[in-house]
């Protein structure tokens, strides 16, 4: 651990206001909760803000479909995404909306500092429009056939089927979410920030370790494709902040969302907690400031925080984040969460059935410092915390507590049985320590729990329910279990960030002396103890099984989406053998491959079925596939699928693609085969 006294603004990614937190969304505030709580108890100065992100069309429609001013439907969702982070023992410094004053002030001098650097251009973009809405639709409020797969009722910018990306316009069959009709292309003014004038900066910031290796890959990716210009500005109706000198043109939410952070901060800084510790903001938003910003977000949201939010930054005068730290997702059992498998589950639902904290740890085990994505296995889950927090180290203080009780009237013994023992607790701190700071949580928790089975060891050898039958004998239980308790103190100590609910308790069951982690070197002794009451019950397999039933029959809610996509609604319904009979699947070669003029992500292809047939198929494989190097490639092609007429032309079928996220691969026989051969 560093002595020297840091200063750090923490931050969460701020939750969409227009539904309920749920479990998968609590990766990232327990992920930044545990960190911020570790920080300050290694003694360094954090202050940790967060804000709902209030702006945008999502809200606009979820309001007015609600008969309720948006205003009205941010702060509900404020207030009930505050309840459930404090049940969850998130525990912000502050915590805002981007619907406020700070952060239209603060948006408009950013801007403005853009505008005056040459940093903003503006040009005509053509998107789709709901002739009948009156409005310009986001590309998620596009759905439609996906033109890779064939996937119905996908969004306008991405397949949840192939994973593939495309615009709105390449949709098949395309419908606007708000009144059903079909889009029609509408040309208006757009603002843009020229991002690609901080290619160089933006390439010295990372550089300096302000994200990941796997993160820091990625963005390479994007360098090499070129850096975009990005559009700032939506046009009306839109729920958010008016760009000075237009009458009808907004800021996009991804401007104003970010800005947000230094909203909360403005607003804390001038509160009377604040001031009370003396904060500035000036101090933490200056490009000179010696403290430091430290991030934590989805991977889904790396683009916006690691290329567009430091350059904006940079532009306006502020200073760029110190690291931008990336979590990946949740999955339920291994597998997406499911409303119809009862593991879409809120916030709220879990906390009427199982403890917080439970979830708190079992994250804690889970995660580390990358981006790969964590499964809770709800059958795990139950092994796991039964086992470490009720086996092993709840079970520690209760076996000696009573002893103490009892026979010494709650009076621990005035010296350690075994001194060594405890210093060897105490020197694991160190690196406890460095593996909280390094988001090593798992590593961390294993540790703990390795110190937890010497613990007990201890108690199982000098056995103190044996002891206490002999009156002689009283000293000896008092001592013992008065070490027993002092690495209860320890471990308990070490896991305060992942446990603060029980940390509180454990405190006053201790005698309310403190748990910083510098204390860990002080053993208590000669030192009154409360009378012992249960920290954590076991977890029963019953209590899962009516949490899942309880989820399955919620009405379903849209989630926010600020730190992790939502999943589909349903997205996991199964067919049977007999469905996928009826799909005829054919090997078939490239003859030519071309980019489609006015569609951003297809390309047509013309293959040989076989017999001397010949298909057009329109695909969105552009992204992940040069044409010029396809001629000739064997795939495999969805023969029996319904043409479709595309404004390219008619789609004679589909080609089998995958997508891991990042990249298309096309599928294709193991061998070169004849085209026109069935595939079995």
């Amino acid at each position: 651990m560093s002595s020297r006294r840091r200063e750090i603004l923490v931050t969460s990614a701020l939750p969409y206001a227009n539904g309920a937190i749920h479990i998968g969304h609590l990766v990232e505030y327990v992920q930044t909760d545990i960190w911020a709580r570790y920080m300050r108890m290694a003694g360094h100065e954090v202050t940790y803000v967060c804000a709902s992100d209030a702006h945008g069309t999502p809200v606009m429609l979820k309001a007015r479909e609600e008969g309720i001013a948006p205003e009205v439907l941010v702060e509900r969702f404020r207030a009930e995404h505050q309840r459930d982070f404090a049940a969850f023992g998130v525990a912000f410094d502050n915590y805002h909306t981007t619907h406020s004053e700070e952060n239209r002030l603060l948006v408009e001098q950013i801007y403005q500092r853009l505008e005056a650097g040459g940093l903003i251009e503006r040009r005509d973009v053509e998107q789709a429009y709901d002739a009948e809405a009156g409005m310009f639709l986001p590309d998620r409020f596009v759905r439609g056939t996906c033109p890779a797969c064939g996937a119905p009722d996908q969004y306008g910018d991405s397949c949840e089927a192939c994973g593939a990306t495309y615009s709105p316009s390449d949709l098949l069959d395309p419908r606007s979410v708000v009144s059903g009709t079909t889009p029609v292309r509408r040309s208006s003014e757009h603002f843009f920030f020229r991002l690609a004038a901080f290619t160089d900066s933006l390439r010295a910031w990372l550089a300096g370790g302000a994200v990941g290796a796997q993160i820091a890959q990625k963005l390479e990716e994007w360098f090499a494709a070129g850096l975009r210009d990005w559009d700032i500005s939506r046009d009306a109706p839109y729920f958010g902040f008016r760009i000075p000198g237009t009458r009808d043109k907004y800021f996009y939410v991804w401007l104003d969302a970010p800005v947000g952070y230094l909203a909360s901060l403005r607003q804390y800084c001038g509160s009377e907690a604040g001031r009370s510790r003396g904060l500035e903001f000036e101090r933490y938003a200056s490009p000179a400031s010696p403290t430091e910003m430290h991030h934590f977000i989805g991977k889904d949201i790396a683009y916006f925080h690691t290329l567009f939010w430091p350059a904006v930054l940079e532009a306006s005068g502020f200073r760029r984040p110190t690291a931008v730290h990336v979590h990946g997702f949740l999955t339920v059992n291994g597998q997406k969460m499911s409303k119809s498998r009862g593991t879409f589950i809120s916030a709220a639902t879990w906390l009427e059935h199982l403890d917080p904290e439970a979830l708190r740890y079992y994250y804690a085990f889970k995660l580390g410092s990358g981006i790969d994505d964590i499964d809770l296995n709800l059958e795990d889950f139950v092994a796991r915390v039964n086992a470490d927090l009720v086996g092993k180290f709840v079970n520690l203080a209760s076996r000696c507590a009573g002893f103490i009780s009892r026979g010494h009237g709650g009076m621990l013994a005035a010296e350690l049985d075994d001194l060594k023992l405890y210093q060897r607790f105490v020197e694991a701190g160190e690196s406890i320590g460095r593996w909280y700071e390094a988001r090593e949580y798992g590593r961390a928790m294993r540790e703990i729990m390795r110190l937890a089975d010497q613990a007990n060891r201890y108690i199982d050898e000098h056995k103190p329910w044996q002891l206490a039958r002999d009156p002689a004998q009283a000293a000896r239980v008092q001592q013992v279990c008065t070490q027993g308790l002092n690495l209860f103190r320890v471990l308990m100590i070490y896991l305060a960030p992942v446990l603060p609910l029980m940390a509180s308790r454990a405190q006053t069951f201790l005698g309310g002396q403190p748990l910083d982690w510098a204390d860990r070197a002080r053993p208590l002794l000669s030192h009154p103890i409360a009378a012992y009451e249960p920290l954590m019950s076991r977890v029963e397999t019953a209590a899962i099984t009516r949490m899942l039933e309880h989820s399955r029959a919620a009405p379903q809610a849209a989630p926010p989406s600020g730190s992790q996509p939502a999943p589909p609604a349903d997205g996991d319904e199964m067919i049977t053998i007999d469905d996928f009979l009826k799909v005829e699947l054919r090997i078939a070669t490239v003859l030519e491959a071309s980019e489609v003029e006015g569609a951003d992500r297809l390309l047509r292809l013309v293959l040989d079925a076989g017999a001397g047939e010949q298909r057009t198929v329109f695909s969105g494989i552009r992204a992940g596939y040069d044409a010029a190097q396809l001629a000739g490639r064997q795939v495999i092609l969805v023969a029996n699928l319904q043409p479709r007429k595309m404004r390219f032309g008619i789609s004679e079928g589909m080609v089998l693609a995958a997508a891991d996220g990042e990249q298309l691969f096309l599928v294709g026989p193991d061998a070169p085969a004849p085209a026109g051969a069935r595939v079995s």
